[in-house]
C-alpha cells in the first residue's frame, strides 16, 4: 500500500457548521468540516462549485451569528470540495485561533 504524504502548511481542524455559499449564479448548502489558517473543506454540499471558480461561503455560527468567509475551490471530495481563502482576515484568524483552542487538549 502507498502512502500519502501530507503537504498542507497548516493543521486542520475538525469542526461542524451549517453553511450557505454562493458560486456565480448558483447557490448551495453544506457542512463546514474543517479549517485551518489557509483554507477549508466542505462538504454534505448540495453542489460543486467548478475548479478554480471563486466562492462566498456563509458559516452559522449560532442562531443569530454568522461568519463570511471568500475562497477559491482547490478541491473536490466526494460529497463536497476545498477552498484556499482568498485573504486571511483578523476576524478569520481569530475564528481558527478560537476553534483550535475549543479543540485542543487541556
Amino acid at each position: 500500500m502507498e502512502k500519502t504524504v501530507d503537504r498542507r502548511r497548516h493543521s486542520r481542524i475538525r469542526i461542524r457548521f451549517e453553511t450557505s455559499y454562493s458560486s456565480g449564479r448558483q447557490d448551495g448548502s453544506g457542512m463546514l468540516m474543517n479549517i485551518s489558517y489557509t483554507g477549508a473543506l466542505l462538504k454534505q454540499t448540495s453542489f460543486q462549485p467548478r475548479l478554480g471558480s471563486h466562492v462566498r461561503v456563509n458559516v452559522l455560527l449560532s442562531e443569530d451569528s454568522h461568519f463570511e468567509i471568500m475562497g477559491q475551490v482547490v478541491r473536490h471530495v466526494e460529497d463536497g470540495f476545498a477552498i484556499e481563502y482568498v485573504a486571511l482576515s483578523p476576524e478569520l484568524r481569530r475564528l481558527v485561533d478560537d476553534a483550535a483552542a475549543m479543540v485542543s487538549p487541556p
